[in-house]
């Protein structure tokens, strides 16, 4: 590649989880330290951040499309943007994407991300380097403290898997089980509210896998982190995502009823109803056990909005299996829910395992699950409607005056009204829709 000149302008897109919209946050801050700034609207951007995302089905060619995509648009702009291409598609095929994608200056892995302005610097020498090293959490020690957060933040307390559900690639691109320390994170979350957050989101591939020693020495679990961070002055809310059914303990489960910042909602994914689809997933659950957790928790905060992930279609599953996953969802009436086609990830356990479902099947298990998440979704919303409740404004509507926020139980409420970023304020619910509900302004939340 020929050299270039510094960039002057970026842009960061993030595919997929939260996560990965955090990291994408982190590398735009390390960005940011450099004196490069975000890209107008509309305009192309002299470097442009993939942060990819491998969950997904054909992941990587949705990447090479983007990177064609960047080509064209940046020729017709009259420049020639250096790509970078992070996340977990870069850690599993980043020596094929710098073989595949010459336009591509940079490979990255989500461990690694910390080092992209030292690659940004021979990128603009004309050198291409790919960094896909795995150092257990060192980036978090090389990354620029938080300065500005929007009114609701994420901040990753975990990275890793060790579950090897069979399905999965995140064990192979994000690595070992590992937590961040309990300092660390404090002081993080400090720096977030400092810079404007009222909401913080606890993240990790399995965040209740997460530990650490806490200000006395003491070994604890998410419920003690959890219970440290609601001291924070200034800080209203605590939500967390993803959960494992394997990973609960007591004491997050009693941080439920007990503290008042941390929001009654939970999403644990359960992936099957049926028993038999679970230990071929690998899934250390049973459909009973994971109905009972969830009682424990219903018990801790009668409130409780619930949430689940699902996938259909797995090797094998049988049309009398995946009745058991209707059945499962009948029993729990979820709040919310995600549900997904199984597809095969190269490396995993299931993508050469015998039984593999035909599409045309997969496609009417889909619906039907969905109409049945639909409807408890909806229902939820519908039995919401006459609740007073504190909404997080997060945003402008698309009407003037209008507002948009979320509800203690996740839901997104709009109303109209005196209000601004960030404020915490008290909505009457009056209507409900299916993703949504209308609320209507009562006052405002003393801080």
């Amino acid at each position: 590649m020929k050299s270039s000149a510094p960039p002057q302008t970026y842009r960061v897109k993030s595919f997929g989880c939260q996560m990965n919209v955090y990291d994408g946050e982190r590398m735009a801050e390390l960005l940011a330290q450099r004196g490069i700034t975000p890209a107008p609207e509309g305009e192309e951007a002299d470097l442009v951040v993939l942060n990819t995302c491998h969950i997904r089905e054909k992941a990587a060619e949705k990447v090479y499309s983007d990177i064609g995509r960047l080509v064209k648009a940046g020729r017709e702009a009259g420049k020639e943007p250096l790509i970078a291409v992070a996340g977990c598609v870069a850690q599993a095929e980043g020596e094929e994407i710098m073989a595949r994608a010459p336009a591509v200056s940079m490979v990255v892995g989500p461990q690694a991300y910390h080092r992209l302005p030292e690659m940004l610097d021979r990128a603009v020498k004309g050198e291409r380097s790919t960094d896909t090293d795995m150092p257990p959490i060192a980036k978090f020690d090389s990354l620029p403290a938080r300065r500005k957060s929007a009114p609701s933040a994420f901040l990753t307390v975990q990275e890793g898997c060790d579950k090897f559900c069979t399905y999965c690639v995140v064990p192979y691109t994000r690595g070992a089980e590992i937590s961040r320390p309990f300092r660390d994170l404090v002081a993080e979350a400090d720096k977030l509210v400092a810079a404007g957050a009222r909401e913080i989101t606890l993240l990790g591939q399995n965040v209740n896998a997460w530990s650490g020693e806490d200000d006395k020495g003491r070994t604890v679990g998410l419920g003690g982190l959890i219970r440290r961070l609601a001291g924070i002055d200034g800080l209203a809310r605590i939500r967390y995502t993803t959960s494992h059914p394997a990973d609960m303990n007591e004491d997050l489960i009693a941080a439920h009823g007990e503290v008042d910042k941390l929001m009654p909602y939970l999403h644990l994914p359960v992936q099957s109803g049926n028993d038999r689809v679970l230990k071929a997933m690998n899934r250390s659950h049973t459909a009973e056990s994971y109905l009972r957790l969830l009682d424990r928790f219903r018990a801790a905060r009668p409130d409780i909005a619930l949430s689940g992930d699902f996938i259909v279609g797995f090797p094998g599953e049988t049309d009398a299996e995946f009745a058991d996953t209707l059945k499962l969802v009948d029993a729990v009436g979820y709040a919310q829910a995600y549900s997904f086609k199984y597809s095969p990830r190269p490396g995993t356990p299931a993508a050469t395992m015998d039984g593999q479902i035909a599409p045309q099947v997969m496609d009417e298990r889909l619906q039907r699950l969905q109409a049945a998440l639909n409807r408890d979704q909806h229902a939820f919303n519908q039995a919401s409607v006459g609740k007073r409740c504190a909404v997080l404004v997060e945003r402008t509507g698309k009407l003037p005056g209008q507002w948009l926020g979320k509800s203690p139980w996740l839901q997104s409420v709009w109303f109209e009204g005196d209000a601004a970023l960030g404020d915490l304020v008290e909505v009457e619910l009056v209507e409900a829709g299916p993703n949504s509900l209308a609320g209507r302004l009562l006052a405002s939340v003393p801080a």
